[in-house]
């Protein structure tokens, strides 16, 4: 699907050009589009270098996470609530523990050892799926939560921001944390509705409503404050429970008898080859959207969105952010060029740039998810994962929409 997507992004441009060209007698589109190209690249390798430094030191940090146990102990913590909301796995199967260990991965901001865990937890429940083509209700569900997991520290919509120039990186650390949240509630409420899972059991509503009091004891706080007010001490909470976690990564792996100093070099030493890895993506889908711009035809689908807006009498500000919106259940790095693309046309610090990172952030590409965890163990038909994922996609980008207008409108 994503080269398809990829490749009608340069199709779209193209026919978009002759357009200009031949009605609008715009000769100079065509040097536009190539000058775009130009300027996506070097974007690109700026981005690639000004990462290095402050994705080794978050690798470095996960590195003392992982060495501490902590990702561990997360998994054990979540271990009850996993074997009541899926009864078709037995107690103790290892599919519990590859299940926790990949959200607690995901969690953390893990993403490298959250993949091959989560492919590890896919394998294990087709061990127990009795139509081995067919998607069972414990792998959809588990999907589902992938694709919506809560992630504590989304350390990668900061670097962007830090390297893009944002006075406050982390600013919008408590938007996408209750954006994620609404996203995995959804998609959780959506699987329960058709699987017919009770959630009204003890441990569930214990999990669910210790989760839900903390969201909403957030959301009442910041309800009292003014706008001014609620921007400072956003920043404030974010900041400190960033900062608090690498005191706390420390803390524990030194207790544990962790060399801290080595451990945190052996993590940070994958900060290079990460921001190199990621090059040719960044690379690839940069300029695709770079010349879609350039051509006039992103601005077009804008104006046509916002021209939509406008007729149902609604504020059209967020319509600048919705191209990260309708890329991100796509392609995960397709809705971060797009994130990128509007920090760079509209500035960093603008609303639309607020809001594109908190749609970012607030849930994950379910058809890449699905595509990936699925094929990796032959299954076919998917069942209701997609609509679910969907749902789950639909409720933490109208979460984001709503927060960002909260808190940066």
């Amino acid at each position: 699907m994503l080269h398809r997507l990829w490749l009608g992004f340069f199709l779209v441009a193209f026919a978009a050009a002759l357009y200009q060209w031949l009605w609008l007698d715009n000769a100079g589109i065509f040097q536009q589009l190539v000058q775009a190209t130009f300027d996506m690249s070097a974007l690109t390798v700026e981005l690639a270098i000004g990462l290095i430094g402050t994705l080794a030191f978050w690798l470095g940090m996960m590195k003392l996470a992982e060495a501490s146990g902590l990702v561990d102990k997360l998994a054990l913590a979540v271990t009850p609530l996993f074997t009541k909301l899926m009864p078709e796995v037995p107690r103790g199967h290892p599919a519990i523990g590859s299940m926790t260990m990949n959200l607690s991965a995901n969690m953390l901001g893990l993403d490298n050892a959250a993949t091959p865990l989560g492919l590890k937890a896919m394998q294990d429940l087709q061990q127990l799926n009795p139509q081995k083509d067919t998607a069972s209700n414990a792998q959809i569900l588990f999907l589902v939560l992938n694709t919506s997991s809560v992630t504590l520290f989304p350390i990668t919509i900061f670097l962007y921001r830090a390297q893009q120039g944002a006075a406050d990186p982390t600013s919008v650390f408590i938007p996408i944390l209750i954006a994620t949240s609404c996203s995995t509630l959804a998609g959780l409420l959506a699987v329960s509705l058709v699987q017919g899972i009770n959630l009204l059991q003890r441990t569930v509503l214990l999990y669910l409503g210790s989760f839900v009091a903390l969201l909403m004891a957030f959301i009442g706080y910041f309800s009292t404050l003014g706008v001014e007010e609620l921007q400072r001490q956003s920043s404030l909470t974010g900041n400190l429970i960033i900062f608090s976690a690498i005191i706390g990564f420390l803390l524990l792996a030194h207790l544990r008898k962790v060399n801290v100093y080595e451990q945190f070099i052996e993590g940070a030493k994958q900060g290079f080859e990460v921001a190199i890895t990621i090059i040719p993506y960044l690379l690839a889908m940069l300029v695709a959207i770079g010349v879609l711009r350039a051509s006039g035809a992103l601005d077009g689908l804008i104006w046509l969105l916002r021209e939509g807006i406008a007729g149902l009498g609604m504020d059209t500000r967020f319509a600048d952010a919705l191209p990260t919106a309708i890329m991100k259940p796509f392609s995960g790095s397709g809705a971060r060029a797009m994130m990128l693309e509007t920090m760079h046309s509209h500035g960093v610090d603008s609303f639309a740039a607020y809001l594109a990172s908190v749609i970012q952030g607030s849930t994950e590409t379910t058809f890449y998810v699905l595509a990936v965890y699925f094929g990796a163990v032959g299954i076919r038909h998917t069942r209701h994962a997609v609509a679910c994922g969907l749902t789950a996609d639909l409720a933490g980008i109208l979460a984001a929409i709503l927060v960002g207008y909260w808190f940066f409108g």
